[in-house]
């Protein structure tokens, strides 16, 4: 079935996105993604939309959603530092989406993933304005949560810049 969408205005933008957050804070990330492309429709560049679908993408890694779909967005996401630390946080999500699912491999790929993030968030400290420590805060929650957690190991026998790239079914985390 298709249905012709409607526009919203330019002028509703600043409460759209509000509604945005407030979605996503009551986990209803699908109604948030839906106002984000709402938004997209009639501003395609709008940072703040693309950065908060991106962000609404990676609360469904949990629902099976396509990392790519997050991926994608991020390549339209402007600024060094926004890029590195958007990819820390895709990356963050797909670690913490692989602990909650276990299953065999699973504390590997998380680790690995987790690993990702943090190199990612360590580049865009070199990007960072005095004052916004965001990509610091990221990175020593990865090393607490690896620290932590006695399963978040890689693999002994495997080789450490490839395993996080494969879960337990053999398939591309970034496909997952």
């Amino acid at each position: 079935m298709h249905f012709d969408l409607k526009s919203i205005s330019v002028q509703s933008i600043p409460e759209a996105l509000a509604k945005v957050e407030r979605y996503r804070l009551l986990n209803e990330p699908t109604l948030a993604e839906s106002i984000c492309l709402d938004v997209l429709a009639i501003v395609p560049d709008h940072q703040q939309a693309l950065i908060s679908l991106l962000l609404a993408r990676t609360d469904q890694f949990d629902l099976q959603l396509l990392a790519k779909s997050a991926q994608e967005i991020l390549t339209r996401i402007e600024g060094d530092y926004e890029q590195a630390y958007y990819a820390g946080i895709i990356w963050e999500r797909l670690g913490h989406a692989r602990i909650r699912a276990g299953g065999s491999g699973g504390g590997a790929a998380a680790y690995h993933a987790l690993r990702e993030a943090m190199a990612h968030y360590e580049h865009a400290i070199e990007f960072a304005s005095p004052g916004n420590d965001d990509a610091i805060l990221r990175w020593n929650t990865c090393a607490r949560v690896i620290m932590q957690n006695p399963n978040i190991w890689p693999l002994p026998d495997e080789d450490p810049a490839q395993s996080w790239v494969h879960d337990e079914a053999g398939s591309r985390i970034a496909d997952a």
